[in-house]
């Protein structure tokens, strides 16, 4: 990685570069800084298509005009967050940013200003690097550095929104007057404008608001859902390929094969990739992947493709790693699939969001009373949670921009609410026994098993995004066993 320009190092001992007298390019000679003013070509993109999202994204400002009348809303994109020293991690557009304009810049700023009919939307952003002043080239977030960014009159033929230079914000927003509402949490600079102006009660009702809006997902967004799982499905047949690799290295094998496809068909993952074997499939969130990878154990990978437009997958298989179930691992798996099969049976409208949780436990339950493992009846298993000792977590969630998407949405908007067409939500029921349980027979310890798939709500009931992943034991062998032959 090349090191930033460093104004006060002369480029050699022998010759150090002449101070530019006015100091505006400490370090800088006089003939370098106007070389680097001229003599280059235009660029400007002309003729520039709208993003594929761009009506939805409109519509979604005309529904939040109409939910905050006459007051001014401010959405930021966020701001780099630096990794150590000098460098960044990379940078992810707010959820909230992302879904009203599309646009995914460092930096930008959505302003809804209140008009007589609504609203008035701009969307402030970082213009072209300034090459007059040196920006561009001195500037360590310049263009030279890290990229070409569009001019603003290019994002506005982009994204179908007035653009302005996000440098003026600030103090436009420092001056301004009347109620205001603030996304918090993505740019620091912006809260300090906005300081004895935005309440925090105010800016947690635009957040709940923007959070309970995308439940239900439009037609656009169901489709590029679709899209990160079929990318997913390929992820898993790329591991299942590799696993034999894996054996002779570690789960971070599994982990990079999946980020390859995830960086080849999409974005990026859409959260750290669970790549669990053996006895780290009982750890919910796994995401060391530095474990063995052993014959005979079982794989738990638990892994989403993010899309270029953010939305992500959130698919999991566990998997026989040499390809065929043990009679116990077998056993295990069955009882989470008829777990899965009831929670998905549950999904439809009208339903009741906790249906699908519900059906899905009460499956667990009656297996581990049948096996066991605790004292029925089932009722009284289900009445004091008895079953959660090896159940752990919810059978589920919301989907969308975000893995756990709607999360800032009120209890009975989500987990008290109804299901309805456009709905987007995982059911993962899982069993985990964990090493170290001296509560159940020995050979059942280490053995973690989850199953999770996309289920968007429709009109009549329900479809499985990911039913390309078989999920039937006999049919996740043959599957496995005609992946590694292709």
């Amino acid at each position: 990685m090349s090191e930033e320009l460093n104004p006060e190092t002369p480029e050699t001992e022998e010759e150090p570069i002449k101070q530019r007298k006015n100091g505006l390019y400490p370090g800088v000679s006089d003939e370098l800084a106007e070389s680097m003013k001229s003599g280059w070509a235009d660029t400007e993109l002309h003729g520039l298509e709208p993003l594929a999202q761009a009506g939805h994204t409109a519509r979604r400002r005309e529904a939040l005009s109409a939910r905050f009348p006459g007051q001014r809303l401010v959405i930021p994109s966020g701001n780099l967050k630096t990794r150590s020293n000098d460098t960044e991690y990379a940078f992810r557009a707010s959820t909230e940013y992302a879904y009203l304009t599309g646009d995914q810049t460092q930096d930008g700023v959505l302003v809804l200003e209140p008009a007589d009919d609504g609203h008035l939307a701009t969307v402030y952003l970082l213009p072209r690097s300034d090459r007059e002043n040196g920006e561009f080239w001195l500037d360590g977030q310049g263009e030279l550095w890290v990229g070409r960014r569009h001019s603003l009159t290019e994002a506005e033929q982009l994204l179908g929104i007035p653009a302005k230079d996000v440098r003026e914000l600030p103090a436009a927003l420092t001056r301004a007057t009347g109620p205001v509402r603030n996304v918090r949490g993505h740019d620091a600079g912006i809260e300090a404008a906005l300081t004895d102006k935005a309440t925090a009660e105010g800016d947690d009702e635009l957040r709940t608001y923007l959070s309970e809006a995308r439940a239900v997902k439009d037609e656009f967004e169901i489709g590029e859902l679709q899209k990160a799982v079929d990318a997913t499905v390929h992820g898993f047949e790329d591991v299942v390929k590799v696993l034999d690799k894996a054996e002779a290295t570690s789960e971070r094998y599994i982990e990079g094969t999946f980020f390859l496809r995830a960086r080849v068909e999409g974005n990026d993952i859409g959260y750290g990739s669970i790549c669990a074997a053996g006895p780290h499939a009982t750890t919910l969130h796994w995401v060391r992947n530095d474990g063995d990878v052993r014959s005979g154990d079982l794989l738990l990978l638990d892994a989403g493709v993010e899309t270029h437009t953010l939305y992500t997958a959130d698919v999991t298989r566990t998997l026989p790693i040499n390809g065929r179930f043990t009679d116990l691992q077998r056993k295990i798996y069955d009882a989470v699939y008829e777990s899965q099969e009831a929670g998905i049976a549950a999904v439809r409208p009208g339903a009741k969001y906790r249906d699908f949780h519900d059906a899905s436990q009460h499956v667990l339950a009656e297996k581990l009373v049948e096996w066991g493992l605790v004292d029925g009846p089932v009722e009284r298993v289900l009445e004091l949670g008895l079953q959660r000792r090896w159940t752990l977590h919810g059978t589920g969630h919301m989907l969308g921009m975000d893995v756990h998407d709607c999360a800032a949405a009120r209890r009975e908007a989500y987990a008290d609410g109804t299901l309805e067409p456009g709905m987007c939500l995982t059911v993962e029921p899982g069993l985990y026994f964990q090493a170290d349980d001296l509560t159940v027979p020995e050979e059942y310890r280490g053995i973690g098993v989850r199953i999770e798939d996309d289920i968007v709500v429709t009109e009549d009931g329900n479809r499985n995004l990911s039913a390309g992943l078989p999920r039937r034991s006999e049919d996740v062998e043959a599957w496995m066993a005609a992946t590694k032959q292709a």
